[in-house]
């Protein structure tokens, strides 16, 4: 596959971020530090973490978005690297970013019970249903820890599919590369509004509140860069947003307003 398993992430700090003086060094710093945050929870697992060899094109591009990271600047962070393309971008940027999705939901994932949580929202006005057109053609609805998961594995055989995330950088894209990150990112996204919605009290005990919110913002730059999430997607998130990317994104955010005829 184009993203060879490098490493298992057993347990993660996200400590590291609460001292940092710089909260934009996390993104990259907590998918690269091990420690005993979660040691008192045995039970705690996390999927494997995708990398890539050294030497390929997506490990230069990921050093690339890491020092680009370090620099403090997220908007700055999420535009493409002169001279490189824009889907060998994207595809990098998908990994990562589910990655820390990963990671910060499975930090939650022990309040995220069927009892808990015996469906997946983002308040209490959306629900979301699972379907991905294979094994489950018509929606179904089923409690929030077994939704991530089946988006999880959805997502992970998308970036194990040689097909759509090619292993040689000198082979082609699919044409409807742009259309798979999107629903790749469409999902990621719900993630972040149930963690927000349901287990933002959860973060915010365990320390992780800023590096949630640097994590999620740098997701909604990327996101809106590269028009990756609809705004329809993200109305449950829509003042978190603009709280978090400023004012002047709300008219990317929000959603229009039909005019008056």
């Amino acid at each position: 596959s184009l993203f060879p398993h490098t490493t298992t992430l057993f347990h993660f700090s996200f400590s590291i971020c609460i001292f940092q003086p710089n909260p934009c060094i996390c993104v990259s710093m907590v998918l690269n530090q091990i420690s005993s945050f979660f040691s008192s929870n045995q039970n705690k697992t996390f999927r494997p973490k995708k990398g890539f060899k050294k030497g390929t094109k997506g490990d230069s591009l990921l050093q690339q978005a890491q020092a680009t990271l370090g620099s403090g600047d997220l908007r700055h962070a999420v535009k493409v690297p002169f001279g490189e393309e824009e889907y060998n971008w994207l595809a990098v940027n998908c990994v990562e970013f589910w990655n820390l999705t990963n990671l910060l939901y499975g930090s939650v994932a022990e309040f995220c019970t069927n009892q808990t949580c015996p469906s997946m929202t983002a308040g209490h006005q959306v629900e979301y249903l699972w379907a991905d057109g294979v094994k489950y053609k018509k929606p179904i609805k089923c409690s929030a820890n077994q939704y991530v998961d089946l988006l999880m594995d959805y997502i992970e055989s998308k970036l194990n599919d040689p097909k759509i995330f090619p292993p040689d950088a000198e082979e082609d894209f699919p044409k409807d590369f742009k259309q798979e990150v999107k629903t790749i990112f469409k999902r990621l996204f719900r993630v972040y509004a149930h963690i927000y919605h349901s287990h933002f009290d959860d973060c915010r005990e365990l320390g992780e509140e800023a590096h949630l919110n640097t994590a999620f913002k740098h997701f909604c730059l990327f996101g809106i860069e590269f028009k990756l999430i609809s705004r329809r997607e993200m109305q449950p998130m829509t003042e978190t947003i603009i709280n978090l990317l400023g004012e002047e994104y709300r008219s990317k955010v929000e959603k229009k307003k039909k005019s008056k005829k």
